[in-house]
């Protein structure tokens, strides 16, 4: 586990990621606002449909309006531009073991995995997200659900590797409850925050619903795809 890991597991606890851009990007600022009001404690900005520098410009107006980390999914060149906390890499970026040497102290990688060899290539991240956990359909390339158990077997591993865990895909707050049971660190959502009308009661929903049982509860026990 790298340094910033240690401290991080509290950052991870719901990363919201944006959906769309749109025609002004000052909605979408506006809309990450809400989320951070409504208890996200990441934003994770993903637009696949955008250039190098219109993702640039948003996300050094994401980085400017929220106090929460700011990572850009994808793109490492993009998040130092923008001075935003970190990156997201998916499985077929460049390796983490090759980009840590050349980044900043401090700098913020995540890495997806859905499989056990995506996992061995995660050594080195800050974070791990697994999954897709459930169905989804706001990521095209989310892959096959892998289901709850699956999940939490993932989970076992990537913790031994000193990762915590981010459970991502078909996420919402009646099912956040058996994902922490089942390992998860935290959750990362789309359709949930960003894809719901009000995306600050969307993320206060799915807070509420990843709060610590109070002493004597017990979590719903993990069920299974």
């Amino acid at each position: 586990m790298s340094g910033a890991a240690a401290g991080i597991r509290s950052a991870l606890t719901l990363i919201a990621i944006t959906d769309r851009l749109g025609d002004d990007p000052a909605d979408l600022v506006a809309r990450a606002r809400a989320a951070e009001r409504g208890g996200a404690s990441m934003i994770q900005l993903r637009l696949k449909d955008v250039d190098a520098l219109t993702l640039t410009a948003v996300g050094r107006a994401l980085v400017a309006a929220l106090a929460i980390p700011v990572i850009v999914n994808d793109r490492v060149d993009v998040a130092l531009a923008c001075g935003a906390a970190g990156a997201h890499l998916g499985a077929d970026d460049i390796p983490v073991a090759a980009l840590r040497p050349v980044l900043p102290a401090g700098f913020i990688l995540g890495a997806s995995a859905g499989t056990d060899a995506e996992l061995a290539a995660t050594v080195g991240a800050d974070y791990v997200g697994i999954g897709a956990v459930y169905a989804t359909a706001s990521k095209a390339d989310a892959g096959a659900a892998i289901g709850v158990a699956e999940f939490a077997r993932m989970a076992t591993a990537a913790e031994r590797l000193g990762l915590p865990v981010v459970a991502v895909g078909g996420v919402t707050a009646a099912r956040a409850a058996a994902l922490t049971a089942a390992g998860a660190t935290g959750v990362a959502v789309i359709g949930a925050v960003f894809g719901a009308a009000d995306p600050e009661s969307g993320a206060r929903a799915l807070r509420a619903a990843l709060a610590p049982p109070p002493p004597g509860a017990t979590r719903p026990a993990a069920s299974g795809r």
